[in-house]
């Protein structure tokens, strides 16, 4: 069976039977790495797909996390009200659920959506569930959207036990197409044959929250169910919005101290108390009294 890891081709057909995305992350405050007006950034983004949507007439199928905080406020919920795409549906991530706990979900603003009949949720596959039968039966394809990690190449942490995309493929063969959300990171992963390709998407986070997220470009996925293939989309987005100030500062506070020490270490003489070697390090050093202040503050 031959796999590969590379983009599918663009689809020649002119419209999509669906749009694809997740891990929107909705969220009121500013992450702390961004530079720009992260509030007017993600509304722009959500406004593109609810374009696209309008333009395709197609449902939009999202693989949860549509919030950043199960309980969003009430000036959120008005906005996504607003300005989210219709035929909107979607599952419930983790970040969705109060303690993760799927048994809680009446208490979020999915659900609120959900009474204000501005988004369906589909059946499982949630955060932590497994998959019983599909999500979303579309054009005589088998369609799952799961909030479940995955990956392809190495390993995302030492130690993960997450399956690959290509494990899910193979457990799931039921499965024309698989969405997933959770991993931020965009990819696609094609497996079958060219004549009855499988595929699974994650289309990786609508925004970016973290510092090592400067290379992430927003896109979303528009799948054509007639031949089971996709087409990737950019969103707007702006470049050098992303600061590494808030972790460099701190990494170089570790770094000095960590030198401090190590010359601490060399400087040692032996038959002298912890206290009289500290003294002495102070006047050879010229160490400062605020220093020296917070140095013997953490000793008491």
């Amino acid at each position: 069976m031959k796999r590969t890891k590379k983009a599918l081709k663009t689809e020649p057909a002119k419209y999509p039977s669906a749009i694809l995305t997740g891990d929107w992350h909705i969220r009121e405050d500013q992450p702390i790495c961004r530079t720009d007006d992260f509030w007017k950034a993600q509304w722009r983004k959500v406004d593109s797909i609810s374009d696209l949507q309008k333009k395709y007439d197609c449902p939009v199928l999202h693989a949860g996390d549509v919030f950043e905080h199960w309980k969003p406020s009430p000036y959120l919920l008005t906005k996504a009200i607003r300005h989210f795409p219709d035929q909107f549906w979607t599952v419930y991530g983790n970040h969705d659920l109060p303690q993760h706990s799927i048994e809680q979900s009446g208490k979020t603003g999915v659900e609120t959506l959900k009474a204000a009949e501005k988004l369906r949720v589909m059946e499982g596959c949630h955060w932590e569930q497994m998959p019983e039968h599909g999500s979303f039966p579309f054009f005589k394809r088998n369609v799952l959207v799961w909030h479940v990690m995955t990956y392809v190449g190495e390993q995302p942490w030492p130690g993960c036990t997450d399956l690959t995309a290509m494990e899910i493929l193979d457990k799931y063969p039921q499965f024309d197409l698989i969405i997933t959300g959770h991993n931020h990171k965009t990819f696609s992963y094609v497996t079958g044959t060219p004549q009855k390709p499988r595929l699974l998407v994650n289309p990786g986070s609508l925004t970016r929250h973290k510092a090592d997220q400067e290379d992430h470009e927003p896109c979303v996925y528009l799948w054509y169910a007639e031949t089971n293939t996709v087409k990737q989309v950019l969103l707007p987005f702006d470049q050098n919005v992303i600061s590494r100030e808030h972790l460099d500062v701190p990494q170089e506070r570790k770094e000095r101290m960590k030198a401090y020490i190590e010359r601490m270490n060399l400087e040692w003489r032996a038959g002298l108390s912890f206290k009289d070697n500290l003294e002495i390090h102070f006047r050879e050093n010229k160490t400062t009294k605020k220093v020296k202040g917070m140095i013997w503050t953490s000793m008491e």
